[in-house]
């Protein structure tokens, strides 16, 4: 079986850029650690089970947004 290289060098490399832009003051730390974490979200969207898509997306329409469901819009109709 081959072992995950991808998904965990990503996660090493993100770690280590949010530990590294914790004591610099460059900004470009931030940015590789950002970049790094939504390619490993999206590889693991890619490579995740069909299944895993459905459970979250039932997962997502379950909890709405407390500010969208708190308005409340009434049209008149021009009256």
């Amino acid at each position: 079986m081959m072992l995950p290289i991808f998904p965990l060098l990503l996660l090493v490399t993100s770690i280590g850029s949010i530990l590294w832009y914790q004591r610099t003051d460059n900004d470009i730390f931030g940015v590789l650690a950002v970049a790094s974490a939504l390619a490993g979200v999206i590889w693991g969207l890619v490579i995740a089970h069909w299944s895993i898509h459905l459970i979250s997306l039932l997962v997502l329409l379950k909890f709405r947004s407390p500010i969208f469901s708190a308005i409340q819009v009434k049209v008149d109709g021009g009256k």
